[in-house]
């Protein structure tokens, strides 16, 4: 049976209870499903959100700090949590991870490029779960305008990934904002070139989080170009990563063509 890959991206306002630290048992979830999907063949890159948020908790703060300098700093405090969490949910089910912090200039490098497509091939082959963050405290304007949604992207890109699932807080991508319109109704499948898809994405986000569906959508236009499938979906749903294996339609498939 050939290996397929999946990038999965976890947002903050997934990971989070409304910036209160992580949801460990959420995680511990998805980490359950992710081990499914690896007896099936299929590996998966983690992006993961939530440093940030995760500082914001650790330090007792009840919202997220505007200066950029700040922000870096309650990163590098989160990111001991985040990957701390990780590391010991995984080991549970006798699995390593490893932590790879990028900034999207990384990937625009040819050499760096080369590297981290070795870095990760090498970890996937021995049954390592790579765990992909932005490095949030070297980074500028992707603090505040990429949440990981772009890197997710470029890294499904570079690993020629089958599919990039983006959970989030959302079912999916609606034809009008939900929380606005009563009557906003889910979009099952689009294509990638459909001028409605980025009409209907919004570019607002809740407070922990920096990105909208807007950037979402970006995403998905980006991962198309290595034919690379999207699927926007809400990563409260049970088992939502298995379903979605099963062939099962979950959120908003964004098809490449």
């Amino acid at each position: 049976m050939t290996k397929k890959r999946w990038v999965v991206k976890i947002g903050s306002a997934l990971l989070t209870n409304n910036g209160k630290g992580l949801d460990k048992s959420m995680i511990a979830e998805w980490v359950e499903q992710i081990i499914k999907l690896n007896a099936d063949e299929i590996e998966v890159i983690l992006v993961s959100s939530g440093a940030i948020a995760e500082g914001i908790g650790r330090m007792g703060w009840d919202t997220r700090p505007e200066d950029l300098h700040q922000l870096q700093a309650v990163a590098a405090i989160g990111q001991m949590g985040l990957v701390q969490t990780y590391e010991t949910i995984f080991s549970k089910h006798n699995r390593h991870t490893a932590q790879i912090l990028l900034t999207h200039d990384n990937l625009t490098n040819s050499q760096r490029f080369e590297n981290i497509s070795s870095t990760l091939n090498n970890l996937l082959s021995w049954g390592v779960v790579p765990i992909i963050n932005e490095n949030d405290t070297v980074a500028n304007d992707e603090i505040k305008f990429g949440d990981n949604d772009t890197l997710a992207a470029l890294v499904a890109n570079l690993a020629g990934a089958e599919k990039l699932i983006i959970l989030t807080d959302q079912e999916g991508v609606y034809d009008g904002d939900p929380r606005e319109n009563a009557g906003a109704k889910l979009i099952s499948e689009i294509a990638v070139d459909d001028k409605k898809l980025t009409k209907v994405a919004a570019r607002t986000s809740g407070s922990f989080g920096s990105g909208g569906m807007y950037t979402k959508v970006l995403a998905a236009k980006t991962a198309a170009k290595s034919n690379t499938t999207t699927i926007i979906a809400s990563g409260k749903a049970k088992n939502i990563l298995t379903r979605l294996h099963s062939g099962e339609r979950v959120g908003t498939l964004i098809r490449c063509k």
